[in-house]
């Protein structure tokens, strides 16, 4: 078994705390992925599962045993770095297997293994190249063949796409995903884009200042955030927010803001305070006449082919983005619009930014992706 649990681990490089009480348990042949904004812990937390660094406080175990003092060598993990760290002398055939060299397999059997992981990768045409003579998507995936060629119980991945372009980070994010299917290993990927995070995750673990904010699956951590770092760093791009008070009206309580905003929140209950709303872009339409739910001034649109993105400054410190099909016609910049948008779509958090309800048709749904 390669289930893996963090117990309070902890992780200080004097006075400065880099990771904090950090506790969870990740399950055999689960594919987790660690993501947060530079300088979160994320990779730190990689290497400490790796036994790359020593956690200040707290406890790491493998399959059930207890491997917080045991190196890294005998810990059963195979680490992929973002800068590859191939050894430029060594062919590709070399780089694939000097792993099992230094274990003194025999060299027919090193031979086998490391054509095997060759062709699984697509780089056993190759196989006697320099690192220096391949692009770098194949390197990358003989960085990943030479982890593959141990066998190991956990694969690591620290930001290993982040050094391709657009085209290669697609392409290897499926190999990467084909990969995990065929050998069900467990697998503890790091990166900071969320894109990677929602397409190749199990579940997500989302890292802020050292400290877990949300673990996961994609559509829990879209649909039901725990508070406002996550529904904004969850999705792309990224949430509207607003600044909003409460009213008491005759007819029941408002939630009231710029724009003209008028929510009925009766169903945040007697005692709730809403301090801010949230509307994801895709869940906004824009009424050209200028009614809806909230207005603004037209400020820019971008065509991206397949879809446009239209910016809508609410006041003069908040612009909320709409992600339309059909554009707004030039003609509307500079323009005061509507944006129209349903009660299901509002998310809403206290002064503390923890979502504290949000009105949804599909309650049910969301309570069974929160459990």
């Amino acid at each position: 078994m390669a289930s893996v649990s963090l117990d309070s681990v902890s992780k200080s490089y004097g006075t400065h705390s880099v990771i904090e009480d950090v506790d969870l348990r990740i399950r055999d042949g689960e594919f987790i992925v660690f993501v947060g904004p530079s300088g979160c812990g994320k990779s730190t937390l990689l290497r400490i599962v790796a036994g790359l660094v020593s956690p200040t406080k707290g406890a790491v175990s493998i399959g059930g045993d207890d491997v917080t003092d045991v190196p890294a060598s005998k810990r059963g993990v195979a680490f992929v770095f973002q800068s590859y760290a191939l050894y430029p002398h060594m062919s590709v055939a070399r780089n694939i297997g000097f792993a099992l060299e230094t274990l003194g397999l025999a060299r027919t059997a090193i031979n086998d293994k490391v054509l095997a992981v060759a062709r699984m990768l697509k780089v056993d045409h190759l196989l006697d190249r320099r690192p220096r003579e391949l692009s770098g998507g194949q390197r990358q995936r003989v960085a990943i063949g030479r982890a593959l060629v141990r066998q190991p119980e956990i694969f690591l991945f620290d930001e290993p796409l982040s050094n391709l372009d657009s085209d290669l980070r697609m392409e290897m994010r499926m190999e990467i995903a084909k990969l995990h299917d065929e050998l069900k290993t467990t697998m503890i990927y790091v990166t900071h884009d969320q894109s990677e995070a929602m397409t190749l995750a199990d579940r997500i673990v989302v890292l802020n200042h050292g400290r877990i904010e949300q673990v996961g699956t994609p559509q829990t951590l879209y649909h039901a955030p725990d508070n406002r770092f996550v529904a904004s760093f969850i999705g792309s791009p990224r949430m509207n927010f607003l600044s909003v008070s409460m009213q008491d009206a005759a007819s029941g309580k408002k939630i009231a803001g710029p724009g003209g905003l008028s929510i009925d929140a009766g169903f945040l209950g007697s005692d709730a305070t809403a301090a801010t709303i949230g509307v994801r872009p895709e869940a906004l339409t824009i009424a050209a006449d200028g009614t809806g739910r909230i207005s603004g001034v037209l400020e820019r649109v971008e065509d991206l082919g397949h879809e446009h993105f239209a910016y809508c400054r609410i006041t003069e410190e908040v612009v909320w983005v709409i992600r339309v099909n059909i554009p707004p016609a030039k003609e509307m910049i500079g323009l005061r619009i509507g944006l129209k948008f349903a009660d299901e779509a509002v998310f809403v958090f206290d002064a503390a930014d923890r979502r504290i309800a949000q009105k949804r048709a599909t309650a049910s749904n969301v309570r069974a992706v929160e459990q």
